[in-house]
Order: structure tokens, then sequence, then C-alpha cells
């Protein structure tokens, strides 16, 4: 016998793109709510329900444009399930006094030990190594080439937020010196501070890539920054493909411009640029800094919190902007 579930039918709330599985299924046991349509009939749609909208679930792509924000005049919050919010235009949201909210913390861990994953893997070439030995190459060719050495290295980190800090505190554990850069100097921080990512990268081994991804940050390690790091340094991207400029990364990683490269993000997901494939001096991940089955349940679960708590108080638990009170 299937047990029934206590589903609420709700008013005004939409769901804008395909949700991760954990959202989807948490919603589903709780809510009906509907989807944005794709194509011809989106447009019906909007003129039929745009003017009841309150409330946009998102989960990213294809994210809240400032036009999207326009075709629903009456929308109140965006609850997105994620703790980057660079593809919801903040400006516009802001000029409605659009709420946004986030999923923050809760990944935190997660995505450190990912950033840990991708320096091990990319300084020891575990993943180079471990294809070494399935390609029978081992017996074949010798002893697979030397490494480099993780413990002991200077290590900048550009974003010193939660997931910077956490990131930070693993490595300490290789005993790793450690620097950073933020926008502004962290009072009572233990860690050396750079004036900029330019100083910071050229003063490290290692460059880790925390920030968050929006236009402020758009292109924040540019050609300047990882030439800087130079041909001996490695960079570690966790945060968004957008911080970086891909297309000159793929150039000096591939000429010897940088040592190697860790990349769990991309500019065009799920796009790759197709000549990191042949470099084992660059480990490529499907943008899996979160993906555990504890850690994306629990982000599910805080932007519900977000929602239901915006549906009976008209507050958001999570605000990454909050919206305007309710006349």
């Amino acid at each position: 016998m299937t047990e029934a579930r206590n589903v609420q039918k709700t008013s005004g709330v939409l769901q804008i793109g395909a949700l991760e599985r954990s959202f989807e299924d948490e919603l589903a046991a709780r809510y009906e709510i509907p989807k944005l349509p794709d194509g011809p009939g989106r447009a019906q749609f909007l003129a039929q329900h745009a003017a009841d909208i309150r409330v946009v679930l998102t989960n990213g792509h294809p994210g809240v444009d400032a036009d999207t924000i326009a075709a629903l005049p009456n929308l109140e919050v965006i609850v997105n399930n994620g703790a980057g919010v660079d593809s919801i235009d903040l400006a516009a949201a802001k000029r409605h006094g659009i709420g946004v909210s986030n999923t923050p913390d809760v990944l935190s861990d997660t995505v450190a030990d990912t950033a840990l994953g991708l320096i091990l893997m990319t300084l020891r070439r575990f993943g180079a190594a471990e294809r070494y030995v399935r390609a029978g190459r081992w017996t074949r060719n010798g002893q697979f080439p030397y490494a480099r050495d993780l413990s002991g290295l200077q290590v900048g980190i550009l974003g010193l937020g939660r997931i910077g800090s956490a990131i930070a505190t693993r490595l300490l554990g290789f005993d790793c010196a450690i620097a950073y850069h933020n926008r502004h100097r962290i009072e009572g921080s233990p860690y050396r501070y750079a004036e900029s990512p330019v100083e910071l990268a050229e003063s490290v081994d290692v460059l880790v890539v925390a920030t968050t991804g929006d236009h402020k940050t758009r292109s924040l390690v540019d050609r300047t920054v990882l030439e800087a790091l130079g041909p001996e340094g490695y960079l570690i991207n966790v945060a968004r493909g957008s911080v970086v400029d891909q297309a000159a990364l793929v150039e000096l990683v591939a000429g010897g411009g940088l040592a190697g490269a860790g990349l769990d993000v991309f500019v065009d997901e799920p796009n790759v640029p197709p000549e990191l494939f042949t470099l084992d001096n660059v480990v490529l991940f499907p943008h899996i800094g979160s993906a555990t089955a504890r850690t994306r349940r629990a982000m599910a679960l805080l932007a519900i919190r977000n929602l239901d708590s915006y549906l009976n108080s008209g507050k958001l638990v999570t605000p990454v902007l909050s919206p305007r009170p309710r006349s």
C-alpha cells in the first residue's frame, strides 16, 4: 500500500528551469508547483499567469534574467537552490524590490573537500597515474613520472569566505602557508593578505579560486594574474568558470605558461574546451563541488525553508537581497 503524501496545492509560485534532483523530489513531496514552459508555450503561459506569480524557484540554469523579472510584474522573491546567484540578475531584482535567497553554509565543507581533491589530483597527477595503469603503460613504459608535493607549499585563496576558509583549514594539515585576497582585508585573520589578485598569484605556488561568481568577479583571474602565477604555478577553480579568463588559461596551460590546472567549473557548462581533454596536467570535474547526497538534500531543505518562511511570514531565512516589505 502506498503511503499518501500531504502535497499542498499552492498559488503564486513558479518553477523556472530544471531543478536539481534532490530539490525536485523534496518539493514534489510537499507542493504542486507549475513550471514555466520552454518554447512557444512560454508566451501563452505568461499571458495567462504572469500577474499571479509572487515567488520563483530556480536552480541556476537558465536563471532569472532582467526580461523574466520584467515579465512577472508582481514577483516578490526568487528562491535559489545553490550558494551562487550569478544566474540571477541581482541588479534588476534590487530595482524591483525583489528578494533573493540562496543556500550558504550547508555546502561549504563538501566544496572544500572537492577543492582539496582537485589540488591533490593536479599536483600529484593521481588521475593521470591511474590512467597510466589502466592503459597497461606501467608494464610497457616503466615507472610513472615524478609529480609535485603539496606539503609545505605556498597556497593563495582568492575569496576567503565560508568555502575559502574551509579550504584553508584543510590545507593547514599539509603545513601549507596560506595567503588570500578579498575585496577587503579580514580583521583577525591568521593568513597573509595580498592587496590584489596579481600580488597573490605571484607569491604562491597554487592559486585556489573560491570567489562568488557575478559581474564583479568576471575575468578577475585574467591573463595578467595567470602569467603572474607562472610556469611553476597551479590554478584550482571551484568558484565559477566566468571568474577566469578561460581562453588565456587554455593557452597557458597547454603551452607551458602554467604547470597545471584543476577545474570543476567552466564558462559554458557542460561544454569544456576540447584542447584540455588531452592534457595530463589538467584535471577536469563536471561541476561536482557540492554533489553528495547529504549536501544536496541539505541545500534542498534550506531552499524549501526559504520558500515556506516567505509564504508564511514574508521573510527569507538566508537572504542575498531582502524583499520589499509587504504593503
